[in-house]
């Protein structure tokens, strides 16, 4: 049975790797997604969400401190995410988002597998430098992008739906976007279907870079 007919609501993650360093980045044979956005979009809120329990990811008080990438494998279903460090954070030192930035493109170019990124943006917010720059930089390099409007309990439906059309313009993604709540479970079962999608496409693999 293919990753499609297997999907669920909730993901069987498990996290795998943690890779602070190049030189710690696997090579993994499965398709991945990588997820990515700002430091304080909800990254791990989302990855605990699709797992159906808490404490996989961890949450902090603190935006910026997720400084690797982590590996989750969706078991079930034969692929992995891969949790990008977040970006945007002012308070981290200038070398210490060089450092991450570098993590991110040492990993990017040495998988093949990777089948898409879902870019994660904050729903009560109109688009933000930093995510049109990330949007701009996935298109550069044809990456699919999958749009996930999260913290979209926080908005009214009227909003909800203009920020779907604005990024739908704005990015032109692979899939439509998403609206999300991990706090509500909004957009999740529609988001497990995309990953599901997404991960059995090979026209979704970038060219190599």
């Amino acid at each position: 049975m293919d990753a499609i007919a297997q999907t669920r609501t909730e993901l069987d993650l498990d996290l795998v790797v943690t890779a602070y360093l190049s030189d710690q980045i696997p090579v993994v044979a499965e398709p991945q997604i990588a997820l990515a956005g700002r430091s304080n979009v909800g990254k791990s809120t989302l990855v605990n969400c699709l797992a159906g329990r808490k404490g996989l990811a961890k949450i902090s008080a603190t935006p910026g401190k997720t400084r690797s990438l982590n590996f989750y494998q969706a078991r079930a279903t034969g692929y992995c995410l891969v949790d990008l460090p977040g970006y945007g954070y002012a308070r981290c030192s200038m070398a210490e988002r060089d450092k991450w930035a570098k993590l991110i493109e040492a990993y990017l170019s040495k998988t093949d597998q990777l089948r898409a990124v879902v870019a994660l943006v904050d729903c009560r917010l109109p688009p933000q430098r930093l995510d049109i720059e990330l949007v701009d930089w996935l298109r550069a390099r044809r990456i699919p992008m999958i749009m996930v409007l999260t913290k979209a309990d926080k908005c009214k439906q009227r909003d909800r739906e203009a920020r779907k059309k604005e990024w739908r313009e704005l990015a032109q993604p692979a899939f439509p976007p998403i609206l999300f709540s991990g706090k509500t479970g909004l957009g999740r079962e529609a988001l497990c279907r995309v990953l599901a999608e997404a991960a059995v496409n090979p026209e979704a693999s970038p060219p190599a870079p």
